[in-house]
């Protein structure tokens, strides 16, 4: 793996550290505004920009065709870890979904 593919990694998991950290900063929130001052929506937001300069050092080498779907796996791994964390449910639709998601990137690297 060279420094590309693991600066797209970098970008997945910061994206996905972002959003978690958005919705953190959104549970019990009153306003957009109130939402916003927390610290974990501001270090969310830290996140996704740190994630966008990992990614356009992933796009330096891998094609856009194939760094963008696999972004889409972070998708996969949200649903998932709002179902664990805040007990957001998971029905069929989401977990045909989901492995719809996972079966994507997974060709993707295969072909």
């Amino acid at each position: 793996m060279n420094v590309h593919h693991l600066s797209l990694a970098a970008a997945v998991l910061g994206g996905i550290c972002g959003q978690l950290l958005l919705k953190a900063g959104a549970v019990g929130a009153t306003d957009v505004l109130t939402q916003l001052m927390r610290p974990a929506s501001l270090l969310g937001l830290a996140c996704y920009g740190a994630s966008a300069i990992a990614y356009m050092v992933a796009l330096q080498a891998i094609p856009v065709s194939i760094a963008f779907p696999s972004v889409a796996s972070s998708y996969a791994i949200i649903a998932v870890l709002g179902a664990v964390l805040w007990a957001e449910p998971i029905g069929w639709p989401q977990a045909a979904g989901i492995a719809l998601i996972c079966l994507g990137v997974v060709l993707l690297y295969r072909g």
